[in-house]
């Protein structure tokens, strides 16, 4: 079996990540991004802006066999989202076309932020994605048009990204951060590692003509209160001194489920915050 092709479109911090991954692996990988100076050892440049119609001087002539969509937004209003999430898979779909290619596979990167759910239910791929606010909504726009964009693609609803460089929650109980314990507002996270790794671990199987669902939710394996994460975090550090007042109330809670991926064979390398902020604080990813 000859080694498949991906381009992935906005290959910055998890893409990345996915792309090393999947070089490991044997892969031909193209990542798109403004500045390919950036881009890992081995990874074929495609300097691009998604925001922008015109197709890249140096998109891939030859065949695509999988596309991986990572756009990050630039600005965090709905006008930002739309470009990044909409507008710009727009344009690569339109990219794909004006060269004929038609991937076996696309793969669009989410969030769990379509999901609305505030008491602290448990959410899989089946449970109702009614967003509450213009993130998820714009979100939940985009997904529909990666479903319908012709080609088979599968959807990952990514969770809370933490790992090195996504460290703001370290900095925060550091400071003394305090949360509310009562109800529990329970968070949903999955390490950077786990998440390029997750998406590699979809594509291996999609070559391998294991059949993929249209929707995985990525996410470690136990959801928690983020009192709890923050109590084990005060304790690892050694905080002996916090903030009177709680500085977060609730504005969320749900549980999110990673059975369906695990059920088709993917495990998480850090199965929960423990061992995925003791390999931050560690130096160990």
């Amino acid at each position: 079996m000859s080694a498949p092709s991906v381009l992935i479109a906005g290959c910055g911090d998890v893409g990345s990540r996915l792309a090393t991954q999947l070089l490991d692996f044997g892969w031909e990988v193209h990542g798109l991004r403004r500045n390919v100076a950036r881009l890992p050892d081995g990874v074929i440049g495609v300097a691009g802006d998604l925001f922008n119609k015109d197709c890249p001087a140096t998109w891939p002539i030859g065949a695509v066999d999988y596309l991986v969509y990572c756009a990050a937004a630039t600005d965090h209003d709905e006008a930002g989202y739309r470009a990044a999430y909409i507008q710009g898979l727009q344009h690569v779909l339109e990219w794909l076309n004006d060269y004929g290619q038609a991937p076996k596979r696309l793969v669009f990167v989410s969030s769990s932020s379509v999901y609305g759910q505030q008491n602290g239910e448990w959410v899989d791929e089946t449970s109702s994605a009614v967003a509450a606010g213009y993130s998820g909504q714009v979100m939940l726009e985009a997904e529909q048009l990666a479903l319908n964009s012709g080609f088979p693609a599968s959807i990952v609803r990514l969770t809370g990204i933490y790992g090195p460089g996504r460290e703001w929650l370290l900095t925060q109980v550091r400071r003394g951060y305090r949360v509310v314990t009562e109800p529990p507002l329970y968070g949903n996270r999955i390490h950077v590692d786990d998440a390029a790794g997750l998406m590699a671990f979809l594509l291996e199987a999609d070559h391998r003509g294991v059949a993929l669902d249209d929707v995985y939710i990525g996410v470690d394996d136990a959801p928690a209160p983020l009192a709890d994460v923050v109590a084990w975090l005060r304790e690892y550090l050694g905080v002996t001194e916090w903030a009177d007042d709680a500085s977060v109330r609730r504005t969320g809670s749900k549980r999110c489920s990673n059975a369906r991926a695990k059920a088709l064979g993917w495990t998480p390398k850090y199965p929960s915050f423990r061992e995925g902020y003791a390999a931050i604080l560690e130096g160990r990813c």
